[in-house]
Protein backbone atom coordinates (compact mmCIF):
# COMPACT_ATOMS: atom_id res chain seq x y z
CA UNK A 1 0.00 0.00 0.00
CA UNK A 2 1.43 3.49 -0.95
CA UNK A 3 1.55 6.34 1.40
CA UNK A 4 -1.00 7.94 -0.62
CA UNK A 5 -3.36 5.06 -0.08
CA UNK A 6 -2.63 4.80 3.23
CA UNK A 7 -3.78 8.54 3.48
CA UNK A 8 -7.13 7.99 1.51
CA UNK A 9 -10.34 6.70 3.07
CA UNK A 10 -10.92 3.73 1.30
CA UNK A 11 -12.62 0.40 2.16
CA UNK A 12 -10.21 -2.55 2.68
CA UNK A 13 -12.05 -4.37 -0.60
CA UNK A 14 -10.89 -1.23 -2.77
CA UNK A 15 -7.28 -1.09 -1.16
CA UNK A 16 -6.67 -4.74 -2.18
CA UNK A 17 -8.06 -3.82 -5.41
CA UNK A 18 -5.12 -1.62 -6.57
CA UNK A 19 -3.11 -3.40 -4.05
CA UNK A 20 -3.40 -6.73 -6.56
CA UNK A 21 -3.33 -4.20 -9.35
CA UNK A 22 -0.01 -3.06 -8.38
CA UNK A 23 1.45 -6.73 -7.69
CA UNK A 24 0.01 -8.06 -10.80
CA UNK A 25 -2.31 -10.69 -8.61
CA UNK A 26 -5.19 -11.89 -10.66
CA UNK A 27 -5.92 -14.43 -7.77
CA UNK A 28 -6.14 -12.03 -5.14
CA UNK A 29 -7.90 -9.39 -7.23
CA UNK A 30 -10.55 -11.95 -7.97
CA UNK A 31 -11.00 -12.72 -4.24
CA UNK A 32 -12.43 -9.06 -3.61
CA UNK A 33 -15.11 -9.19 -5.94
CA UNK A 34 -18.77 -11.31 -4.96
CA UNK A 35 -19.84 -14.42 -6.93
CA UNK A 36 -21.88 -12.40 -9.20
CA UNK A 37 -19.78 -9.10 -9.34
CA UNK A 38 -20.11 -6.74 -12.58
CA UNK A 39 -17.48 -4.79 -13.81
CA UNK A 40 -18.35 -2.47 -16.65
CA UNK A 41 -14.87 -1.36 -18.72
CA UNK A 42 -14.07 -0.21 -22.40
CA UNK A 43 -17.45 -0.44 -23.16
CA UNK A 44 -18.21 -4.23 -22.14
CA UNK A 45 -19.63 -5.85 -19.59
CA UNK A 46 -18.09 -8.88 -17.47
CA UNK A 47 -20.06 -10.92 -14.82
CA UNK A 48 -18.95 -13.24 -12.06
CA UNK A 49 -15.36 -13.74 -10.33
CA UNK A 50 -13.92 -15.79 -13.77
CA UNK A 51 -15.22 -13.88 -16.27
CA UNK A 52 -13.74 -10.56 -14.24
CA UNK A 53 -10.63 -12.36 -13.84
CA UNK A 54 -10.13 -13.05 -17.62
CA UNK A 55 -10.76 -9.74 -18.21
CA UNK A 56 -8.18 -8.20 -15.76
CA UNK A 57 -5.36 -10.68 -17.01
CA UNK A 58 -6.14 -9.56 -20.88
CA UNK A 59 -6.16 -5.55 -20.11
CA UNK A 60 -2.88 -6.65 -17.95
CA UNK A 61 -1.10 -8.65 -20.76
CA UNK A 62 -2.64 -6.04 -23.42
CA UNK A 63 -1.60 -2.58 -21.75
CA UNK A 64 0.59 -3.41 -19.12
CA UNK A 65 -0.74 -0.66 -16.81
CA UNK A 66 -0.73 0.41 -13.25
CA UNK A 67 -3.20 2.43 -11.53
CA UNK A 68 -2.39 4.44 -8.97
CA UNK A 69 -4.99 5.98 -6.54
CA UNK A 70 -5.34 10.05 -6.40
CA UNK A 71 -8.52 11.07 -4.58
CA UNK A 72 -11.67 8.98 -2.97
CA UNK A 73 -14.98 10.20 -2.54
CA UNK A 74 -17.90 8.83 -1.32
CA UNK A 75 -18.58 6.08 1.75
CA UNK A 76 -20.13 3.18 2.91
CA UNK A 77 -21.11 0.96 0.19
CA UNK A 78 -20.87 3.13 -2.70
CA UNK A 79 -16.99 4.90 -3.08
CA UNK A 80 -15.68 6.57 -6.13
CA UNK A 81 -11.47 6.53 -6.70
CA UNK A 82 -9.60 8.31 -9.57
CA UNK A 83 -6.38 7.03 -10.34
CA UNK A 84 -4.16 7.74 -12.71
CA UNK A 85 -3.27 5.00 -15.20
CA UNK A 86 -0.10 4.15 -16.44
CA UNK A 87 0.56 1.42 -19.03
CA UNK A 88 1.50 0.75 -22.80
CA UNK A 89 -2.00 2.72 -24.33
CA UNK A 90 -2.56 6.00 -26.27
CA UNK A 91 -2.96 8.86 -24.01
CA UNK A 92 -0.85 7.23 -21.14
CA UNK A 93 -1.14 7.87 -18.53
CA UNK A 94 -4.55 8.74 -18.11
CA UNK A 95 -7.06 10.00 -15.01
CA UNK A 96 -9.85 7.21 -14.90
CA UNK A 97 -12.74 7.24 -12.09
CA UNK A 98 -13.36 3.81 -10.60
CA UNK A 99 -16.71 3.57 -9.28
CA UNK A 100 -17.05 0.59 -6.54
CA UNK A 101 -20.36 -0.99 -5.14
CA UNK A 102 -19.12 -2.21 -2.14
CA UNK A 103 -21.40 -5.07 0.02
CA UNK A 104 -20.40 -7.06 3.11
CA UNK A 105 -16.85 -6.46 2.62
CA UNK A 106 -17.00 -7.51 -1.38
CA UNK A 107 -16.69 -5.64 -4.70
CA UNK A 108 -20.10 -6.21 -6.07
CA UNK A 109 -19.80 -3.23 -8.93
CA UNK A 110 -17.04 -2.06 -10.59
CA UNK A 111 -17.39 0.69 -13.61
CA UNK A 112 -14.33 2.02 -14.63
CA UNK A 113 -13.86 5.47 -17.04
Amino acid sequence: MTDEEEAMDMPDAVKAYFDADRRNDPDALAAVFSVGAVVKDEGRRREGVGEIRSWWVAAKERYHHVAEPIETTGAGDSVSVRAVVTGQFPNSPASLDFSFTLMDDRIVGLEIG
